[in-house]
């Protein structure tokens, strides 16, 4: 009978091979190129320009679905941009042209109040440099949306710039609300830490009792002279 211990140790000698051919991952060092390329902070210009634009064309996308001329297509008419786009879109694949008709033609009224909200928040994030990671990882994710219906464009070119803006993320989010905070808390950190003297302050009658035991002590002749 095989008993759950022997099944266990199967699989941990499975891992153990397999992280004996491939070696293990957290022990692969990063090339000291990549690394001095998301750290430095002459790049970091570079890197907060490039979020920046980002930030700005997703704010311009925004906008003009929810206050300019795309407002009718998606904040009104039961979302009619997103339901003509799913239904007349050429996908990439069949079942994901499947998913457009049976789900976002029906739901396309929330869908396209969600697009818009999206679209200007992920814009706001990334020009201020707010969760500028999660910021990102919703920049691709709405430009996978667009590039699997059928909208190639500039989706492509966003799409770089928003890798480049997580690849880098520790310089990418240094000008801005991210960096603000992360300074924030690393001098609260070292403040914490700084060791404070301590300061013993004794009772009034040890020292007393200190002061007499230091008068006994003098040799007698100089505690005769003190009684003349």
């Amino acid at each position: 009978m095989v008993t759950r211990s022997t099944l266990d140790q199967k699989g941990v000698s499975v891992m153990e091979n397999i992280r004996m051919l491939l070696g293990d991952p957290s022990a692969v060092k990063t090339p000291k190129f990549l690394t001095s390329v998301q750290r430095s902070k002459v790049l970091a210009l570079g890197w907060t320009a490039m979020r920046v634009w980002l930030g700005i064309m997703w704010l311009q996308a925004g906008v003009a679905k929810l206050w300019g001329a795309e407002n009718p297509a998606f904040l009104h008419n039961n979302g009619a941009g997103v339901n003509g786009f799913a239904a007349h879109g050429v996908p990439a694949y069949s079942w994901w042209g499947s998913f457009m008709h049976s789900f976002v033609v029906p739901n396309s009224g929330w869908i396209a109040i969600l697009v818009a909200v999206a679209e200007f928040s992920i814009g706001v994030a990334l020009t201020l440099g707010l969760f500028t990671r999660i910021a990102a990882l919703g920049s691709l994710a709405l430009l996978f949306t667009y590039v699997m219906s059928g909208t190639a464009s500039v989706c492509a070119f966003y799409a770089l710039f928003a890798i480049v803006i997580l690849a880098t993320w520790r310089t990418s989010r240094w000008i801005g609300v991210d960096g603000l905070i992360a300074g924030y808390r690393q001098r609260h950190q070292e403040v914490n830490s700084t060791p404070t003297p301590s300061i013993t302050v004794k009772p009034a009658t040890d020292v007393v009792l200190n002061t007499k035991k230091s008068v006994v002590a003098l040799p007698s002749r100089l505690r005769g002279n003190d009684h003349r």
